[in-house]
């Protein structure tokens, strides 16, 4: 079998922009480049080596990220991310082993439990939302999405045949399946035929393509201008592409969703943090309490490891029904 070759970026350019190369030529998405790069140049002005390519062996990965945790107090989330980050320099752009053994400084886990909302709670809420804002809100709590899992649903990502949710690279970079709320079927179905009439108009002024999925690599006009990698929650207005420079219909952005998510917790006068995250939490902990099976809820939520979802047990506020023996229930039925 043939060795697939690596991807070499063009040794003309300038690290960051072969950096830039490299991640678009596999199909990271723009807020991963922006992430991955913003991590790189500070790694790159820590060790102020303008010679930091031939010099920096990958040893140095140890030192900076130590120095994040020791001096910067970072999370542990952040490490990783700072990790991720310059493994992919090394590996994929500079062609370069990383240590195989880092010792880092342990950060504490400082675990706070999840702020869950009560079921008077999300009514309220609810009530206090509208339009496709209270539709995004109702689908996060309804299927355990995540913010951005939310907002990057496209119109193939939606099976009204069998009232599925395709949920695309999540957090852990796997896929995964939930169900589509039916209380709001019919108002996603009104959205995706908004969003049909939108694509129609974005093709006859001679736009409506899209930046396609990470896990795709095949780029052409025909998917790009697709309808079924259209947005669910498309933005208003068109924008252009800061790679390809193209006109695009992007998603709508997060603050919308999060603002009024935070104004209806105001207004409804929650002592609470609200956030988006809250009605993830709330949809694990209201499965658990309704006496769904652990691992079944671990699967939901897109969970690594059950520890993940263990937390949620913490938050219960009432314990989940009883499970009958099959042999009382056997006797219930014969009694009858």
């Amino acid at each position: 079998m043939e060795e697939i070759k690596k991807f070499k970026p063009d040794p003309e350019l300038k690290l960051m922009d072969q950096v830039s190369q490299v991640l678009q030529h596999y199909n990271y998405s723009y807020s991963t480049e922006k992430i991955y790069c913003g991590w790189i140049i500070k790694y790159i002005k820590y060790f102020n080596s303008l010679n930091y390519s031939s010099e920096m062996e990958g040893k140095e990965i140890e030192v900076f990220l130590n120095y994040l945790a020791m001096e910067k107090k970072v999370s542990p989330a952040t490490q990783k991310q700072a990790l991720n980050s310059l493994f992919f320099l090394y590996q994929k752009v500079l062609n370069k082993k990383t240590p195989k053994n880092i010792e880092l400084v342990k950060l504490d886990k400082h675990k706070t439990l999840p702020v869950v909302l009560t079921q008077n709670e999300l009514v309220k809420i609810f009530s206090l939302m509208k339009n496709k804002h209270l539709l995004m809100a109702k689908l996060l709590y309804g299927c355990g999405l995540r913010l951005m899992e939310c907002l990057r649903l496209r119109i193939q990502d939606i099976n009204f045949r069998i009232n599925k949710i395709y949920v695309r690279s999540s957090k852990n970079g796997k896929d995964r399946v939930v169900m589509l709320p039916l209380s709001i079927r019919e108002q996603l179905i009104e959205e995706k035929e908004k969003v049909r009439q939108i694509h129609k108009q974005d093709l006859k002024n001679g736009y409506g393509s899209v930046e396609l999925p990470e896990t795709m690599s095949i780029k052409s006009d025909a998917s790009v201008k697709s309808f079924g990698f259209q947005y669910l929650f498309c933005a208003k207005k068109t924008s252009k592409d800061p790679r390809s420079g193209k006109i695009r219909r992007h998603h709508v952005i997060e603050s919308g969703l999060q603002k009024a998510v935070k104004n209806a917790g105001k207004r409804a006068g929650l002592k609470k943090h609200i956030t988006c995250q809250i009605f993830r939490n709330s949809f694990a902990t209201h499965m658990l309490e309704n006496g769904v099976d652990l691992k079944a809820v671990q699967k939901l939520m897109g969970h690594a490891n059950l520890n993940m979802t263990k937390i949620y047990i913490k938050v219960m506020e009432k314990e989940p029904p009883i499970i009958l023996s099959p042999l009382d229930i056997l006797l219930k039925t014969t009694d009858n």
